[in-house]
Formats: C-alpha cells, structure tokens, sequence
C-alpha cells in the first residue's frame, strides 16, 4: 500500500527572534512551542515565512522559552521580526491515516502558545 504525506503538527505566526548565521544548523524552538505542537527535537521541519516568501526545511532543536531562531544557511531566509508557519509531516499508511490528530499551534507575538488544536 502507497504511503502519503500528511501534517502532524504546525507552530502557525511564530515571531523570529534571532538569526545565527554562525552556527551549524537547525532551528531553536521554545520547548512549550515543541510540547503543544507534538514536534520532537532532530525532527525535520518546514518553516515558511510570511514576511518574504523563503521556504525552507530544517531539523528542530530545543531553544529557549520565547525563542524561535534560525541557525546556520537558515538565518539567510528570515530576519528577527519576521513571522513563520513551522509544519511536521509524516508519511503514513491509510491505517495510520485514521488515527491522526495534528496539533495546530497558534502563536501569541510573544512565541507563547494562545490557542491550539489536537
């Protein structure tokens, strides 16, 4: 059986709150963004910025509480400031399908959880 691709969890309106073209990679995210969002730390991720368009994908990793910086070539797609839809997805079976529940995560301008789905 074919396997499709589907969301597991959003992190939608996130605010940049830094850019570290110096480090090696990745993107930080507040540890209450991950937890309400169900996305794991080394998971890829998508992050599309509202601001300019860029596209990129990435691997999250455990930032600080309000943080949400991007790390190394990241830090060229966005600048501090600039909104971001964070997604996960998964390829799942028809089976799997049945069960899922994504989480959508809204985001206060202060990268706190304000409202969310599961």
């Amino acid at each position: 059986m074919a396997l499709r691709c589907f969301m597991l969890g959003k992190i939608h309106r996130a605010t940049i709150t830094a850019a570290r073209v110096d480090y090696e990679g990745s993107l930080s995210i507040c540890p209450d963004l991950l937890a309400a969002s169900g996305i794991l730390p080394h998971e890829r991720v998508d992050v599309y910025n509202l601001e300019n368009g860029e596209r990129l994908q990435t691997y999250a990793i455990v930032g600080n509480h309000g943080e949400v910086c991007l790390n190394g070539a990241a830090a060229l797609k966005g600048s501090p400031g600039h909104k971001v839809i964070i997604v996960a997805y998964a390829w799942l079976s028809q089976e799997e399908y049945s069960s899922l529940r994504p989480r959508v995560v809204m985001v206060d301008e202060n990268n706190k959880p304000a409202r969310q789905s599961e």
